[in-house]
């Protein structure tokens, strides 16, 4: 820049009250030559030492802080510690480079384990071009919020150790960092008392829009205009009935009131369907015609009328009483002598079947009454388990067509008719459960396919791959009828919302997306993890989304507005591998590598920082209530006689209403049923 332009510029901001911008553009101005070119005060910042004295002397500078600015300013720590490691090794500083790495990567490895993973083989100028974590960082800014004041005391500390490093940090955050300034007063994660909090928290969080794509939060859109930040209108609202079935239900519960009269103190089932229709009719809820659905059958019907009855006669979840979460029990069912074989579990929806896809390329499905499995085919043994042969690979995970179970005499059969499953070997198959042989078998993903699911209706369903989408497919069609495409990494976990209009789909690149199904198009996106997203579920109303990840955090989500409702921990890590809600949206049930399933609060005190109390907790083999308390039980693995070691410690959020220990059991499938009663799966590995 020229000298008098840029002295009338300085002097322009001066006048105006831009001291921040003034201050930055005399820091940069004052170390560049005419051509916009680095000036060296001193020898030795030429070398590739000088990113860790500079690291160092920013890293000391910021423990050493108020603590209303400390937690803002750690946040730098991460993206400035991975652009000044990649600048290295692109300057062929092959030795500077590895010496960084094992200086500062401890203070990044709870939060950033893989990425850290990621940056250790980079060691040539074409690694860093080449590799997926360098095209990402080298690809995009990497956005960070502060307050005003802590970026005001920043770029006072950085001028004023120029000489000493200042000016390192100041083309680093200039060249990868997109840093945005908020007001205390306008930003509640700003507070005076959120920040003091955080200053003193066990670890801290990533904000929403925090990282790499840095999007506008709940957004779909990385465009950071600000006239860009509009939200997509979403329509959450049950999906209508068509009105020809609606006139049949209601008939078959009239018939079902008079066979079966209720009870003193309980409604009809003609009332209680009268009150879900008039939910339905809400100004946010989807027409028919957003998505196609195929006309409604007599099974459609007789299923319908089964849900009203369920409804009604359920185990009602309304919420804590008098600060005391609801009690739910579980059913576990553990399978012995699998040998580590089992990879995934479902229930079917009827509570009558369970199938395990194993890792020697077969499926399992057992009945849970102990009854033999019919067959259509004659000369069929009769047997209490069926095994399906097809896959040539490891099969990560199955899923049974919607069913409910039916005490209606002379109506047709509701049970489930069909099984999904999906394998290493990058097929999907569609299994008969009348015949016990495969019907179809849908070919399109490149890569093995990671997680499939039935959609509400039946018709539509849902993968997710090591291609890196997410694509929906229909049981009429041979071929894949939409593509969701915008994930870094594998997609590992796939949901439906429960009107069909739109999907989720979770990854390893630690973001959670929603799809709209009418266009294929993304209509938010959720940042917040710190681990692979390993598990969603939406709730039934529709409202919120609940994700995990192998860090062990469930986050919920408001749909509406696209932000973070609050953190929930007390899984220790490996993975929480299923989330499932209670029929009235206030419950949430996990389940999970450390053998445990837990119960949480929906309704409690907003807790977005996601701290809670410390505990001596080996996982399996111990009783937390609610208030985060160990209770010794009988087996406690890591806590009983002879002085064992304990279990690493494992913090709990106040919104944990009670966990569940198994002794050895990794819990692979956990499942509200439509009457509020809980059942989970897992596989004895002693």
């Amino acid at each position: 820049m020229d000298t008098n332009v840029q002295r009338k510029v300085i002097e322009y901001l001066s006048k105006k009250g831009y001291s921040r911008t003034e201050s930055m553009l005399r820091m940069e101005s004052a170390n560049q030559d005419g051509e916009g070119r680095p000036i060296h005060s001193r020898v030795d910042e030429t070398g590739g030492a000088r990113y860790g004295r500079a690291f160092d002397l920013m890293r000391r500078w910021i423990e050493e802080s108020l603590d209303i600015y400390k937690a803002d300013l750690r946040r730098l720590l991460w993206p400035i510690f991975v652009h000044s490691f990649l600048n290295l090794v692109s300057e062929n500083y092959p030795r500077d480079s590895q010496i960084f790495l094992n200086a500062f990567k401890g203070l990044f490895e709870r939060e950033h384990l893989d990425e850290l993973r990621q940056l250790e083989p980079l060691s040539l100028p074409e690694h860093v071009t080449e590799s997926n974590i360098g095209k990402v960082y080298r690809g995009a800014k990497y956005r960070v919020k502060l307050s005003s004041l802590a970026f005001f005391n920043l770029i006072q500390f950085l001028e004023s150790k120029e000489r000493e490093g200042g000016a390192v940090i100041v083309s680093v955050i200039q060249s990868g960092l997109q840093t945005v300034t908020v007001e205390r007063a306008a930003d509640d994660q700003h507070s005076l008392a959120r920040m003091l909090g955080r200053a003193q928290a066990i670890e801290d969080f990533p904000a929403e829009d925090e990282g790499i794509p840095g999007h506008n939060p709940g957004s779909a859109s990385t465009d950071r205009n600000p006239n860009s930040t509009v939200l997509t209108r979403l329509k959450l609202g049950p999906m209508p009935m068509d009105p020809e079935m609606v006139s049949d239900v209601r008939d078959e519960l009239d018939e079902y009131d008079v066979r079966d009269p209720p009870t003193d103190g309980q409604i009809s089932l003609r009332e209680n369907f009268e009150q879900q229709i008039k939910r339905e009719e809400s100004e946010d809820a989807p027409t028919r015609t957003d998505l196609p659905i195929p006309s409604s059958l007599a099974r459609d019907v007789i299923m319908e009328v089964q849900k009203v009855k369920e409804n009604r006669d359920r185990f009602k979840i309304e919420g804590r009483t008098g600060g005391v979460g609801p009690g739910v029990s579980v059913t576990m069912f553990t399978f012995h002598n699998t040998f580590d074989g089992i990879n995934c579990l479902d229930f079917s929806d009827d509570n009558l079947l369970v199938a395990a896809g194993m890792a020697e390329s077969y499926i399992r499905v057992w009945s849970l009454e102990g009854k033999a499995l019919p067959s259509v085919l004659p000369n069929s043994q009769p047997s209490a388990s069926q095994r399906l042969f097809g896959h040539s690979g490891p099969v990560y995970a199955v899923s049974f067509s919607p069913s409910i179970a039916s005490d209606i005499p002379m109506a047709p059969p509701t049970k489930s008719r069909y099984l999904l499953s999906c394998s290493a070997d990058k097929d999907v198959r569609l299994w008969s459960l009348e015949t016990w042989t495969c019907l179809v078998i849908y070919k399109g993903h490149t890569h093995p396919v990671w997680d499939v699911i039935w959609g509400p209706f039946g018709h539509y369903f849902l993968t997710g791959s090591h291609d890196r989408c997410a694509r929906l497919w229909t049981t009429s069609e041979i071929s894949y009828v939409r593509m969701f495409v915008g994930h870094d990494s594998d997609v590992d976990t796939v949901c439906f919302h429960p009107n069909s209009v739109y999907v989720f789909t979770g990854s390893s690149d630690k973001m959670v997306r929603m799809w709209a199904v009418s266009n294929g198009y993304p209509v938010r996106m959720f940042t917040g993890h710190t681990g692979n997203v390993t598990s969603l579920a939406c709730s039934p109303s529709g409202k919120i989304l609940a994700s995990a990840d192998d860090a062990g955090t469930i986050i919920l989500w408001d749909l509406g507005p696209g932000r973070l409702l609050k953190r929930m921990r007390g899984h220790g890590k490996g993975g929480i591998w299923s989330l499932s809600w209670s029929v009235e949206s206030t419950v949430l049930v996990s389940g999970g590598m450390d053998g445990t399933v837990r119960l949480w609060d929906i309704m409690g005190a907003n807790d977005a920082s996601g701290q809670g109390k410390v505990i001596g907790e080996g996982g399996t083999g111990q009783k937390i209530d609610g208030g985060g308390q160990a209770q010794a039980g009988v087996g406690v693995a890591g806590a009983g006689a002879g002085g064992k070691k304990k279990g690493k410690d494992v913090v709990v959020t106040s919104d944990q209403i009670s966990a569940f220990p198994t002794k050895k059991s990794p819990v692979y499938k956990v499942k509200f049923t439509r009457q509020n009663l809980v059942i989970a799966g897992g596989a004895y590995l002693p």
